[in-house]
């Protein structure tokens, strides 16, 4: 019977967000220091599916559009173009009055937990704040009580809700910050870089609040990180990123055991090894990242790829499927061409 009932959990499981194409471009001042015009491709046609109560991570290099993709999803930076579907509903042109409804299911948490919270507000006030724009609470007694919930189940106590942020060190900022972003009920959370401010040790803390709130409240979340570790340790799918665009992406055990693309398996191999009597062999990217503003031709990865090849150069990879749920945008897993990787 129990077998039975965990296929059909995930037979129901839908896609809770669907991202078509999305490219969030930047234009620049006629004379500025990248040069005459032009636009920053910030991020340049990415696409990908997010499942009910599943953690998608996304990784890559500093710069590589991840956290500008996260702020796309929310509609904080402008959409391009491209299409962002939230539950079944295309919110890729809605303008602030239309999102402000669509904000109840979409919620960020942000980087830098100090930045994130006003200075000037109360820690009950920062929580309290889209209860009320919402009107979430009856009356005053149910929004104190309300929270009081909040801050209890983040770890935090009713001492700590006329406190301000100030007072609060790196770790239970954040906890704050999360606290106000499960304010409106949400069912999908984008978390960019939570813990890359944080100490160790309170990294590990945040993390599994964030997977117990995951199994309690049934939520969804966008883990953005650049630590692979992280990554490796909450997520269930991973999308790797490169100058704007995804090379990889699937299930995160296969692509941890059995990386395809290159830039992946640098990535990879960076990765520190706990043992210190085990090696791993490091492979080395020569060059740096391309700028945005004038990506190169064809794949974008081939002016540092190791494999690079002449239809490289050239010619944009499609997206193949060597295996269920693990997807590459690279021309040596293409059989078409002959370029099929062993």
């Amino acid at each position: 019977m129990g077998g039975k009932n965990v296929t059909l959990q995930n037979e129901v499981k839908k896609d809770i967000l669907t991202v078509e194409n999305l490219k969030i471009y930047y234009p620049l001042a006629s004379e500025s220091f990248f040069g005459k015009g032009g636009v920053v491709k910030a991020v340049d046609g990415v696409s990908f599916t997010i499942r009910e109560n599943e953690v998608f991570g996304i990784v890559g290099e500093s710069g590589c559009g991840k956290s500008t993709l996260g702020r796309g999803l929310c509609r904080l930076d402008p959409i391009t173009e491209g299409h962002v579907v939230l539950d079944s509903q295309d919110i890729s042109n809605f303008d602030r009055k239309r999102m402000r409804p669509i904000r109840k299911t979409i919620q960020m948490i942000f980087q830098d937990p100090y930045a994130s919270l006003n200075p000037r507000m109360s820690v009950f006030d920062i929580i309290a704040e889209p209860i009320r724009i919402y009107n979430l609470a009856k009356d005053d007694k149910e929004l104190e009580q309300r929270v009081i919930d909040l801050l209890r189940r983040v770890g935090l106590d009713s001492y700590h809700a006329n406190r301000y942020p100030h007072e609060f060190s790196g770790g239970q900022r954040q906890r704050i910050g999360i606290a106000r972003a499960l304010a409106v009920e949400p069912k999908l959370i984008i978390a960019d870089e939570p813990v890359s401010a944080l100490d160790v040790s309170i990294q590990a803390q945040v993390l599994n609040l964030l997977n117990e709130l995951k199994k309690d409240l049934n939520l969804t979340y966008i883990f953005i990180a650049h630590d692979l570790s992280v990554v490796e340790y909450i997520s269930d799918r991973i999308g790797v990123m490169y100058l704007g665009t995804f090379v990889e992406a699937g299930d995160k055990n296969k692509i941890y055991k059995n990386p395809l693309h290159p830039y992946t398996q640098a990535l990879l191999s960076a990765v520190p090894i706990a043992d210190p009597t085990l090696k791993r062999k490091r492979i080395i990217l020569e060059g740096s990242i391309p700028s945005a503003t004038n990506p190169p031709s064809g794949c974008k990865f081939h002016t540092r790829c190791p494999k690079c090849m002449s239809i490289c150069e050239t010619v944009v990879p499609e997206r193949y499927e060597p295996s269920p749920d693990h997807y590459v945008y690279c021309h040596l897993y293409d059989d078409k061409m002959g370029y099929k990787n062993d």
